[in-house]
């Protein structure tokens, strides 16, 4: 959405009340202006659409067990943290940034932190895994990219999809995702070829899930 510089009056009062607003919201004077006015006018600025993703994502992550939404998230991007079981119990971070305007929806990006190369080289092959299986039940190209334990994956953007049904979506495949991978853990713990567990865990987000990203 294209935006301008406009010169406008308003009164100092209506000023501080809006930097107390925008304060709370962690947000701009400027964008908490526009957004007013959008609100008023009955216009859903991509700013809001976020934010409404974002809050339907938060208020159901809240009924997840496994998932936790992490403190300090922007306008285009929430957080989420689960613990692995393994060694010192490491914690794996979901970034999910939502484009407000792009053909994609947005990025998923995976990171924990952790120097072991041993972890590092799970984590590898239960990407590979991941992406291996979600090719196949997909049928369709996955833009993604693994480096040092850390993912990346590419957003499609679905059609007809509205921001509750997006915000949904996001959290079953995160959940999905998360499942999968502690699945892979406990497969390898137990000397279990761990492909066939992440494959059923990604049907059953497929059966399941009406809107696939």
């Amino acid at each position: 959405m294209q935006k301008s510089v406009y010169s406008i009056v308003l009164s100092d009062d209506v000023v501080s009340a809006i930097d107390r607003l925008a304060y709370t919201k962690c947000t701009s004077r400027s964008n908490m202006i526009n957004q007013i006015l959008a609100e008023y006018v009955s216009y859903v600025t991509p700013e809001k659409r976020l934010s409404d993703i974002f809050t339907r994502m938060a208020a159901t992550i809240d009924s997840v067990d496994q998932l936790q939404v992490m403190l300090g998230a922007s306008d285009t991007m929430m957080s989420i943290k689960s613990a692995l079981s393994y060694k010192y119990n490491p914690t794996v971070r979901y970034s999910v940034e939502l484009y407000k305007s792009d053909p994609a929806l947005g990025e998923l990006r995976i990171s924990l932190r952790t120097q072991s190369a041993g972890l590092i080289a799970l984590m590898n092959d239960f990407y590979a895994r991941w992406d291996q299986v979600e090719r196949e039940q997909l049928s369709r190209e996955v833009r993604s990219s693994v480096r040092d334990g850390k993912y990346a994956r590419l957003l499609d953007k679905p059609e007809n999809a509205d921001g509750d049904a997006l915000a949904d979506a996001l959290v079953a495949y995160v959940e999905t995702m998360d499942s999968a991978m502690k699945g892979y853990f406990s497969d390898r713990r137990n000397g279990v070829e761990p492909t066939a567990r992440i494959r059923a865990y990604y049907q059953q987000y497929e059966s399941k899930s009406p809107v696939l990203l």
